[in-house]
């Protein structure tokens, strides 16, 4: 992030939940990404449901630390087309995933992801692939315990490394316009709608 960027961030006037789905979610409200993990205060959770209502991202509750609500923020068509894919069928399979619907494979990784926030199993890393994350990556994650990666941007790349560092190039410059956008006066709703989000 551009030192200009940041010290809009820092001393704007901006509701900080716009920041924070500035900062968290670029990519997935500029179309680049199908999903992203989003972490807010719950009393700001209400603030995110206006701002996404009239939109085609969708919002799904994870779980609840402290004051913190975890959602995973998505465009269902697509998503649901990322996870019908072969390979990554074949491999939530193998973690343990034996339904296929979206629906089901939320409600499955929620369980999961609850049962990580009560310190009852490891995390679900696994979630990459509810991130639309390549699933070379995903499995060289999993297979090489966060190790032996080629390089680390939104998440650690095992495979085509170029790409997807160009890739992350793209997601921080889409952060960068959305916060100033929001520097000259746009509220994140409106910003949303002109995505086509």
């Amino acid at each position: 992030m551009s030192r200009e960027t940041w010290e809009i961030v820092q001393e704007s006037g901006i509701k900080n939940v716009e920041i924070q789905l500035a900062l968290q979610c670029a990519p997935l409200i500029a179309g680049l990404k199908i999903s992203n993990l989003f972490q807010i205060s719950i009393e700001d959770y209400i603030q995110v449901l206006k701002i996404l209502k009239n939109s085609r991202i969708m919002i799904y509750p994870l779980g609840v630390k402290g004051n913190t609500i975890a959602l995973l923020l998505y465009r269902k068509r697509s998503l649901e087309g990322y996870l019908d894919q072969e390979k990554v069928k074949e491999l939530l399979k193998e973690f343990g995933y034996s339904c296929t619907s979206l629906k089901e494979i939320l409600v499955t990784f929620r369980k999961h992801y609850q049962e990580y926030l009560q310190k009852k199993c490891p995390f679900p890393h696994e979630i990459g692939f509810l991130l639309g994350y390549p699933p070379e990556d995903v499995e060289g994650f999993i297979r090489n315990n966060g190790q032996k990666f080629l390089c680390v941007g939104e998440w650690k790349v095992y495979e085509n490394s170029k790409a997807k560092q160009k890739l992350f190039q793209k997601y921080d410059y889409t952060r960068e316009n959305l916060i100033q956008l929001l520097s000259c006066g746009i509220r994140m709703d409106q910003i949303v709608s002109i995505m086509g989000a």
